[in-house]
């Protein structure tokens, strides 16, 4: 038991736990893995059995290895826990299907389309949805955020405080201010 900001008094039912971390590996590619746990703070019966509190019902990867455009060269999924073994886990070969996607180019869209629904797994599709920005986080490690160059800075206008009509753009990015 734990006490909200209130004072009221409330039980952990459900945590999930969504980390994606970027790496730079040797062959100068990336990998982006992303993990996605799902426990009870209580017990929970499942028909395939009880998972006690605190056990994962879903404890789910997958590791994308991308170059510097963003582009997809291998994946990595696995189940290390899921609520239906033998079943969920028979979808994790058809993220292969991912190898040649860009993140940045209809990832989400192609993502969707072919393992949306029952063609995939809910969990690893929705985790993946996370790793584009992830993975342009990756990148700009690499990247002064304001540096001059020929194309509009990636990140400009992709959200309010970076609108190029905006005072931030003014300051920070004056050559892509716009009136």
């Amino acid at each position: 038991m734990a006490d909200n900001q209130d004072g009221e008094t409330r039980q952990r039912i459900h945590t999930r736990s969504i980390d994606v971390t970027g790496y730079l590996r040797d062959d100068g590619l990336f990998d982006i893995e992303a993990r996605l746990v799902d426990a009870k703070g209580i017990d929970y019966p499942l028909s395939t059995g009880l998972r006690r509190a605190g056990e994962p019902v879903h404890d789910m990867r997958v590791c994308l290895t991308v170059d510097r455009q963003l582009t997809i060269h291998a994946v990595e999924a696995r189940m290390g826990a899921m609520p239906y073994p033998g079943a969920c886990d028979e979808i994790v070969p058809d993220y292969q299907g991912l190898v040649g996607l860009n993140l940045m180019h209809g990832f989400r869209r192609a993502l969707r389309e072919q393992l949306g629904g029952v063609a995939g797994c809910s969990h690893l599709s929705e985790l993946l949805m996370s790793v584009p920005t992830a993975a342009i986080q990756t990148l700009a490690s690499f990247v002064t955020d304001n540096q001059e160059t020929r194309r509009k800075p990636f990140q400009l206008d992709r959200c309010h405080a970076l609108d190029t009509r905006g005072e931030t753009v003014r300051h920070h990015y004056p050559r892509w201010y716009r009136k």
